[in-house]
């Protein structure tokens, strides 16, 4: 099982490293990617950024470095929470073609959050 939720937060990291890195340092290519980023304020869209990039980093530092580990599943919980919120935003944008990445990203949170926890 360990193996499995190390793959996972690997998965997950990488994934929010990229959506956060896209979202807090390059906003006009994610404006270009994602039309929702264009109706949202540019402030908003960065702290989402930085939220999953900080996230990100708490899935796998502590339990990595075994500091703290208990973050980890709270990174995961928080990264869900941000995860859940935006589809619920898709959803009210009746953007419902990107509610399945969500999904996914908001499983893999929780099967960390669960595992480690």
């Amino acid at each position: 099982m360990n193996i499995a939720l190390w793959i996972v937060q690997g998965i997950a990291c990488a994934g929010f490293v990229f959506s956060g890195w896209m979202k807090a340092f390059r906003h006009e290519k994610a404006a270009a990617s994602w039309p929702w980023a264009k109706d949202v304020p540019r402030g908003l869209v960065v702290f989402i950024g930085l939220a999953e990039l900080v996230g990100a980093v708490g899935l796998i530092v502590p339990e990595a470095a075994n500091l703290a580990p208990a973050l980890t599943p709270i990174a995961a919980i928080g990264l869900a929470a941000i995860v859940l919120l935006g589809a619920l935003f898709h959803v009210k944008r009746k953007e419902y073609t990107d509610i399945g990445v969500n999904i996914v990203f908001l499983a893999l949170a929780l099967f960390i959050a669960i595992g480690r926890l």
